[in-house]
């Protein structure tokens, strides 16, 4: 499974970020160089899942569909997991011993960051069901609205940053994750498709 530049980018400039703070005399007592360790040590099993991901969609009664992969199932609860320690950390700690304002702090916005991030996963991928036949693709989302697309009206595809959107002619749109399993087939089959009927709608033009 090939990775994209932001799934490099973004951890580097992460933990590198962590490292120079460390060194900023205003925040030298908080624990970033640990943070920048759990950071490195989550992207090392993000890397590993990644490149184990399948690039096949599963087959259910005629439609294939996306599932979500063990990348989506660790970071989300990963980061809920590690919410609550943090969160629990701040309760148990900080009611027991002095602890400095500004550890608090960070610790307390750590969870919260950590928290709105798992559910934004969970609501964006594992409870989002996404799946196509030779005629349209339908997304429900974790709220049960359903929307679906005709093969025939698809017009792109293209990636952003909450995965890879399809768009029609009619400005519907499908966005799906990139870390689903089958994603990259579903992207190939959406592209081909696209391709397809934007030399359809050139040769009738020219008609």
């Amino acid at each position: 499974m090939p990775l994209r530049w932001q799934e490099v980018a973004v951890p580097l400039i992460v933990i590198v970020s962590l490292l120079i703070l460390k060194h900023v005399p205003a925040l030298d007592s908080l624990p970033l160089a640990r943070a920048a360790g759990v950071v490195a040590f989550a992207y090392a099993a993000f890397l590993a899942l990644r490149i184990v991901q399948s690039e096949e969609a599963i087959q259910v009664d005629g439609w294939a569909e996306l599932r979500p992969s063990m990348v989506e199932y660790f970071a989300c609860y990963g980061a809920a997991a590690l919410a609550v320690v943090l969160m629990s950390a701040i309760i148990v700690i900080g009611g027991t011993r002095v602890v400095p304002p500004a550890h608090m702090i960070a610790t307390f916005i750590a969870s919260v960051s950590l928290g709105l991030g798992a559910v934004a996963i969970g609501l964006g991928g594992l409870f989002v069901k996404v799946r196509w036949n030779n005629s349209a693709l339908e997304r429900q989302s974790a709220f049960g609205k359903t929307t679906t697309i005709a093969w025939s009206d698809v017009r792109s595809v293209r990636p952003n940053w909450r995965g890879i959107t399809i768009a029609t002619h009619d400005r519907q749109k499908v966005t799906f994750s990139q870390f689903h399993t089958g994603a990259a087939q579903l992207a190939k089959h959406a592209a081909n498709r696209a391709r397809r009927n934007a030399e359809t709608a050139t040769k009738a033009f020219a008609l």
